[in-house]
């Protein structure tokens, strides 16, 4: 944060900010917008890309902007940004086609959509930081390897609970501790909610009801801990994790984990419901020697053997123009899978449905995700929540059944089911090549 403001005031003083484009004029959209339109210095947001072109220009006139240019092309654009002004456009391809854009950000959370634009970003040579913890978790680790490749940066952001818990971990690891529980703190889960249980919460915000609904009936955390395991190599304790309940502050759970596990698994990824700081992240890690554990309980964080770390919020839109600025300036990246995919998430029935049925997308009504370690999902066949919108039951399920690539017609015009075809046949079980 010091080095990424510092390097912002440079940027400014010299007057060469750093362009960067947005894919999504959606709620977080609209608040990346507001905060880097208005009080971000050294930063320009100079198009918005949306498939509802009025919501992009909605979103910058909320953020004080009103001088908007509606271009078709990369030349026009480019127009536009010579003389300082901002554009929209419904075609990525002029995003893409820019010299002037640094960095896209991804914020639709549309696992299609966001394959679409996240490959043709990286196939442009752009540097990519994904508010789609949906798309990084079922085709991450390819994407990774293409932007290698391609000599760019794919990354999640700040603000989002994954980002938060990589910068946490690598503190904690900067300190010389061992991390083996990276934690997401829930107020609330259902795995039956719906959008239309979750409407009024939804208007009450601003946001879509199928959104909010895949925070509730627990899709969403899955995906941003499924990130953050394949980032760190973690894993899962069990199918869906443990999720702990607990009515209290975090520093209490120290001693609820079996540490020889841990130990065993070489760290997992977890949630917990009720907990405190809401909504933050956490992390328990293990002292090295006696040393730094009589340290530790001088700095009052307790006589271990694992000690509590926690971030008490996550800021999202506020943080993302940070992500931006790591990536662009210095090539740092905030969260990105290691190698090969550790864990996944995989789609359960959140009713019963007949044989015929399409199932519909995430946070809606026929289906919940849970993490899973990939080993057994490539072993069960089991299929990605993230490949199930749009996939035709074979046979009937039944309420809470785990679904197989048996059970369903995969849709075969979709991009990121040749993606997952790809990575599937690149990367074993365990995370590791072919």
């Amino acid at each position: 944060m010091i080095l990424v403001d510092t390097a912002l005031r440079q940027r400014a003083a010299e007057g060469r900010p750093v362009r960067f484009a947005l894919f999504g004029a959606g709620f977080m959209g609209r608040g990346i917008a507001n905060q880097v339109c208005r009080y971000t210095p050294g930063m320009e947001l100079v198009v918005i890309c949306n498939r509802t072109v009025d919501a992009a220009v909605q979103a910058f006139s909320l953020a004080g902007v009103d001088d908007v240019t509606l271009v078709t092309t990369a030349a026009e654009l480019e127009d536009v940004v010579r003389r300082g002004g901002h554009a929209v456009t419904d075609d990525p391809a002029v995003v893409c086609g820019s010299e002037s854009v640094e960095v896209v950000v991804e914020a639709t959370g549309h696992v299609e959509y966001g394959a679409r634009v996240t490959t043709a970003a990286i196939e442009a040579g752009k540097h990519v930081v994904l508010m789609n913890a949906e798309l990084d978790a079922t085709v991450g680790p390819l994407l990774k390897e293409r932007a290698d490749v391609a000599g760019v940066v794919v990354t999640g952001c700040d603000g989002d609970q994954p980002g938060v818990q990589l910068n946490l971990l690598r503190f904690v690891e900067q300190l010389g501790l061992t991390p083996r529980v990276a934690g997401n703190i829930k107020g609330l889960q259902d795995r039956y909610r719906n959008p239309t249980t979750q409407a009024g919460f939804a208007k009450q915000w601003g946001q879509t009801p199928h959104m909010v609904t895949s925070f509730a009936d627990g899709t969403k955390i899955s995906f941003e801990q499924a990130i953050v395991a394949n980032a760190t190599g973690m894993t899962v304790a069990q199918r869906g994790m443990i999720g702990l309940e607990h009515r209290g502050p975090v520093d209490d759970m120290v001693g609820m984990y079996d540490l020889d596990r841990l130990r065993e698994l070489g760290g997992v990824v977890e949630y917990v419901v009720g907990g405190l700081p809401s909504p933050g992240v956490y992390v328990f890690a293990e002292a090295t020697d006696r040393t730094q554990a009589h340290y530790l309980d001088y700095g009052k964080l307790g006589k271990g053997p694992l000690y509590s770390f926690y971030v008490p919020y996550h800021l999202t839109v506020f943080e993302v123009p940070l992500s931006v600025a790591r990536v662009a300036l210095f090539g740092d990246t905030v969260i990105a899978p290691a190698a090969g995919p550790v864990v996944d998430v995989v789609a359960a029935a959140k009713v019963d449905s007949r044989a015929g049925q399409v199932l519909d997308g995430l946070g809606w009504y026929m289906t919940y995700g849970l993490c899973e370690t990939y080993d057994v999902v490539r072993r069960d066949n089991l299929l990605p929540m993230g490949l199930a919108e749009g996939c035709t039951l074979r046979r009937d399920v039944v309420k809470d059944q785990v679904l197989t690539y048996d059970d369903v017609v995969l849709p075969t015009d979709t991009l990121v089911h040749r993606l997952r075809a790809e990575q599937d046949a690149r990367f074993a079980p365990g995370g590791t090549d072919r």
